[in-house]
């Protein structure tokens, strides 16, 4: 399977024109449904994340960012550029363009928005909208040393071969609970952002079927 070239690009383009912003954030889990006793009470914090998937001529590849291990959520994982919706955002595309041009320098003009994909309701309260971006190499970052203490890049070629992704689980709240992860070189994918990477995998797969 290759991810390169203008086919590929107007494949992304053609699969996800058709989404729009979720709606119901609920219960869409990639590795199981949450019970319903673990569900976070709402109301929940609306959040955005761009999936950032950049052109290079080698092959697509999705960016990451390794959040520093001063932050009070989610300090020193691995994650897509993105965070809580404010009360200037025009819309959940607003805030994911915002937010990645805020942690990273990546400028709103330089990603082209392709589409959304299912809601994800994170266990700390976040409903998060996932917006898929298509972005052209040659752009500059500047990461902010207070949020981001990495950025990176993992080749989708990489992230698509099922050798290389792993289902866990982990004990909370008394619950056995799965959950898929990535190991790309040091970086460890997982939880929230392995689930939404999945999805977005998922959806490749059924565009290219």
């Amino acid at each position: 399977m290759e991810f390169k070239g203008g086919k590929f690009h107007e494949s992304l383009r053609r699969h996800f024109a058709s989404t729009e912003a979720p709606h119901d954030f609920s219960l869409h889990r990639a590795r199981g449904d949450l019970p319903p006793e673990l569900l976070p009470s709402p109301p929940w914090k609306p959040a955005s994340v761009l999936l950032p998937v950049v052109a290079r001529p080698e092959g697509a590849t999705l960016l990451f960012t390794r959040r520093t291990e001063r932050l009070h959520d989610h300090a020193g994982q691995v994650s897509f550029p993105g965070g809580g919706r404010e009360a200037s955002d025009r819309d959940a595309v607003d805030t994911a363009l915002r937010e990645t041009e805020e942690e990273i320098g990546l400028r709103r003009r330089q990603v082209e928005v392709l589409g959304f994909l299912e809601g994800y309701l994170t266990v700390s309260g976040y409903a998060v909208t996932p917006v898929v971006g298509l972005v052209a190499p040659g752009f500059d970052l500047t990461p902010d040393p207070l949020e981001v203490a990495e950025v990176f890049e993992a080749p989708l070629a990489f992230l698509a071969d099922p050798g290389n992704r792993e289902v866990r689980e982990r004990e909370y709240a008394g619950r056995m609970l799965g959950y898929y992860l990535f190991k790309y070189g040091e970086q460890v994918i997982w939880g929230a952002t392995a689930a939404m990477l999945v999805t977005f995998l998922d959806c490749l797969k059924v565009e290219r079927s």
